[in-house]
């Protein structure tokens, strides 16, 4: 089978890791796999599209920035040369592009967002005319069904495939480097639903009790001034010296094993692969009390609360701070789990379209 998995813009980011890892283990298992995007590469993602190059899987990415109508005729000409059997769409936008063109690829749509893209007016009229383009549509959280069904109404094949974490890279380790002191890291896009500014306010009360503790922020620049305002915030906090502000990072694995604690206190999300990644690595968590962490409220080690409570939350950091590295039941929320539930969804579609019933 010839499968796409189409990007908006190739980056260091939940959905298009995502999207990585499952091309290549598809590739490995025997399919013909291509990721595309929009948009060109970020630098960000050199090191990944070497590793889909390495492994096999062809990387089909524009090497200019076009507008809406480049980007279709882009898109277009691409499928058409590849010639896919199906197409995995990620994310709202590359989903809205993917359904717009008259190709007969079949269209999964998979929903991502931590935030509900069809609060948007303009979002919930295209869906509403695009729905039934998709062949398909995969929510990774029990939120992206209740806001799909809110807005547009419910599709005929929508199914839920949480993703899914690589237990060959992430899986609990001995630790064969210990940190110059206590490590809390926090890994998400710098924006204010992943909370950054929360973070650093609960770490100037964690460094009154531990004073050699320091603190790891990295990620994506969504957000310029955001990430400005956390950065502010350090200095006007003393922190300086103590916190480190970085970009992206490809060695996420290698910062959870040298890590002590991993923060998570985002306001809202899809399905984060960080999270599960943090969970795989065993490192004590703690994490804002959304629904999407719910499921692991009673794992060893994770610690939920509210991360405005900036007190409660220094609390938690500190608890985490002072217990080991634990085993988590991840059964069904592993890489293979995720990628065998998308190819089956890729065998249906693919499959004679159903005939609607007479009335």
């Amino acid at each position: 089978m010839r499968i796409v998995h189409l990007v908006l813009a190739p980056r260091l980011s939940g959905a298009e890791v995502l999207a990585k890892d499952l091309a290549i283990h598809q590739q490995k298992g025997g399919e013909t796999v291509a990721v595309a995007s929009l948009t060109p590469a970020h630098d960000d993602f050199k090191t990944l599209e070497a590793e889909l190059v390495a492994n096999g899987v062809q990387c089909l990415f524009p090497e200019r920035m076009y507008g809406r109508v480049g980007k279709l005729w882009n898109l277009y000409r691409t499928m058409r040369r590849y010639r896919a059997d199906v197409l995995f769409a990620h994310a709202t936008i590359p989903a809205f592009y993917a359904r717009t063109l008259p190709l007969a690829v079949p269209v999964v749509y998979v929903m991502h967002s931590a935030t509900n893209d069809f609060e948007r007016s303009l979002f919930r009229r295209v869906e509403r005319l695009l729905s039934r383009r998709a062949r398909a549509v995969i929510a990774v959280s029990p939120n992206n069904i209740d806001d799909y069904v809110g807005a547009v109404g419910r599709h005929p094949a929508m199914t839920l495939i949480p993703n899914g974490v690589d237990m060959s890279r992430f899986g609990m380790r001995t630790r064969t480097q210990t940190p110059d002191g206590a490590q809390i890291v926090q890994i998400g896009r710098y924006t204010s639903v992943k909370n950054q500014l929360s973070t650093v306010h609960a770490f100037r009360q964690v460094v009154d009790k531990v004073p050699d503790a320091r603190l790891l922020l990295c990620g994506v620049i969504e957000d310029p001034a955001y990430h400005a305002a956390v950065g502010d915030l350090v200095e006007k906090l003393g922190l300086a010296e103590r916190v480190s502000l970085q970009g992206p990072r490809t060695d996420v694995a290698e910062l959870l094993f040298a890590s002590s604690v991993f923060a998570m206190p985002s306001r809202s999300e899809g399905h984060s692969i960080a999270f599960l990644e943090a969970l795989a690595s065993g490192v004590p968590v703690v994490a804002s009390t959304i629904r999407p962490f719910s499921f692991a409220a009673d794992f060893a080690g994770v610690h939920l609360c509210d991360p405005d409570d900036t007190k409660a939350y220094a609390d938690a950091l500190l608890l985490a701070l002072s217990e080991p590295r634990s085993h988590r039941p991840l059964g069904g929320l592993t890489l293979a789990d995720t990628a065998a539930r998308y190819l089956a969804v890729a065998r249906e579609v693919t499959g004679p379209v159903p005939r609607t019933a007479p009335a």
